[in-house]
C-alpha cells in the first residue's frame, strides 16, 4: 500500500512537472536562410498562451539579381516532445519590397509584394536562455514577380526571456 502511494505520487508529480513546461514569453534573435538567395531577419517570438505564440520576423534579402527587404507574421502553436525539444507550426502572411538589378530601359525595377505562409520546425531550448531551430516555411506571393511558391528554410538563433 505504502508503494502504491510513493507511486500515485511520483506519477502525479510527473505529470504536473509536464504540465508546468511551457513556452518563453519572449525571444529575440536571428533566422538566417532563404530558398533562392541569403537572407537575415530580425526575428521576435511573443507567447499568447501555454503552447501558442506570435512571430515577427523583418529581414533583408539578397539574391541573384535582386535585394529587398521581408516583412512576416506567423501564429504558432508549440508542442513538446521531449527534454528541451519542442515542435511548431503555423500560419501567417506579410508584405515585402524588391528591387531588381540589370533591368532593362523602361522597366520597372521594383515590386512590392504581399504573401501567405504556412510554418514548421523544431527548436530545442537550452538550460541558459538560448533557443535553436530549424523551420521550413512555404510562402505563396501575390506580385508580378512574386507570385509563385516559394520555400524558405531557415535557421534561428534566440535569446529567450
Amino acid at each position: 500500500m505504502k508503494k502504491l502511494f510513493l507511486l500515485s505520487i511520483a506519477v502525479l508529480g510527473f505529470t504536473f512537472a509536464l504540465s508546468a513546461q511551457d513556452i518563453s514569453d519572449n525571444a529575440i534573435g536571428l533566422r538566417l536562410g532563404d530558398s533562392d538567395g541569403f537572407g537575415a531577419e530580425i526575428s521576435y517570438q511573443r507567447a499568447l498562451g501555454e503552447n501558442n505564440r506570435l512571430e515577427l520576423d523583418l529581414g533583408l534579402r539578397s539574391g541573384n539579381g535582386y535585394d529587398g527587404f521581408k516583412l512576416a507574421g506567423i501564429y504558432q502553436w508549440v508542442w513538446i516532445l521531449e527534454g528541451n525539444f519542442n515542435w511548431y507550426a503555423g500560419v501567417g502572411g506579410g508584405l515585402g519590397s524588391y528591387s531588381f538589378d540589370n533591368v532593362p530601359p523602361g522597366f520597372d525595377d521594383s515590386e512590392t509584394f504581399v504573401f501567405i505562409a504556412g510554418d514548421i520546425g523544431i527548436e530545442y531550448n537550452f538550460d541558459i536562455p538560448l533557443q535553436l531551430s530549424i523551420d521550413a516555411r512555404p510562402e505563396l506571393g501575390f506580385g508580378d514577380y512574386r507570385d509563385d511558391l516559394d520555400f524558405d528554410i531557415a535557421l534561428g538563433i534566440r535569446y529567450r526571456f
